[in-house]
């Protein structure tokens, strides 16, 4: 008997915990999936792009707030298979801090972006609490 392989398409995507003064940064989504539900800033990867430099252009693209590349430290990845309804995606997560909420601009597929304190957070999309406690539990190796 021989064994036949399955593959399935894997995407992949980065997403920004960017946090400022005991707050993070939130979009609301304007599509589905999780249309009007509030997430992490992130999208896909594009070809020829690495996940960190998705993660700084999908940040601006997505609330008008530009970080360094050399600000954001890699959290994790988070692979879960189901942890997005639209297939199987990877994300890899990346995270700030930087020393005062600025106002954000909500842009792309965001139809808000604005700062949450981390003492009162709105129910998140997709993993993403899973990865904010990720970030809240680590400690950043550029401080």
């Amino acid at each position: 008997m021989t064994e036949t392989e399955t593959f399935e398409t894997i995407r992949l995507t980065s997403d920004v915990v960017l946090l400022a003064a005991g707050r993070v940064l939130l979009i609301e989504r304007g599509w589905d999936p999780y249309e009007g539900c509030w997430a992490l800033p992130g999208g896909h990867v594009d070809a020829g792009e690495t996940s960190l430099a998705a993660a700084s252009r999908e940040l601006v693209e997505e609330t008008g707030i530009s970080v360094p590349v050399s600000n954001l430290w890699q959290v994790g990845t988070f692979d879960t298979p189901g942890r997005d309804p639209r297939g199987r995606y990877v994300t890899v997560a990346y995270a700030a801090t930087i020393p005062k909420a600025v106002p954000p601009m909500a842009g792309d597929d965001a139809t808000a972006a604005r700062w949450w304190p981390l003492t009162a957070l709105p129910p998140l999309a997709f993993d993403h609490a899973d990865i904010l406690s990720a970030v809240i539990g680590s400690a950043n190796p550029n401080q």
